[in-house]
């Protein structure tokens, strides 16, 4: 069993969208938070065995998020 941490965000039209920073390229997106909950395992799940069946596999730690301000 492995934990991953999982960024949710919310689009202009309210779609919910998840990543997990720690597998590039691991996203999703759903209407609701119970259904994006269910997809992203899917995903997590899907990318973990793609990776295996390559022999690829590294790990990362999750150490944070920040927000950064810039002047635009």
């Amino acid at each position: 069993m492995r934990e991953f941490t999982v960024i949710i965000e919310q689009d202009e039209d309210g779609i919910y969208i998840a990543s997990v920073p720690e597998l590039s390229g691991c996203h999703t997106q759903a209407e609701t938070l119970d259904e994006l909950n269910k997809r992203i395992k899917e995903a997590i799940e899907l990318y973990l065995e793609v990776k295996a069946d390559k022999g690829e596999e590294k790990h990362l730690d999750f150490i944070g998020i920040q927000q950064v301000k810039v002047e635009v």
